[in-house]
């Protein structure tokens, strides 16, 4: 946790690799995820996949994610920093 009390991005990368888990299923496909992985090229990631995704997303850290920002996000280390990014941000 940081100052702030937002977790920080070693924690936050972690939720983000367990989430993908739960959405995709990759502990049993054997699958390895680092900073660089991006969703749909190196781990096959649908739409119906990255919609639940991103819900289990802004359910974990209680902060949504808008369409337009969500096209942005490519990798795994892309989530964690735009997370990082809107914890940082006061509530709306």
């Amino acid at each position: 946790m940081s100052g702030n009390g937002a977790p920080d991005k070693e924690t936050i990368y972690a939720r983000v690799v367990e989430i993908l888990d739960e959405v995709l299923n990759l502990q049993s496909k054997g699958t390895t995820v680092a900073p660089e992985t991006r969703f749909i090229e190196d781990l096959g990631a649908e739409s119906l996949d990255m919609a639940q995704f991103v819900m289990s997303l802004e359910d974990q850290f209680q902060k949504s994610i808008k369409d337009e920002e969500l096209m942005g996000l490519k990798s795994v280390q892309d989530a964690v920093d735009y997370i990082h990014k809107r914890l940082a941000e006061p509530d709306e």
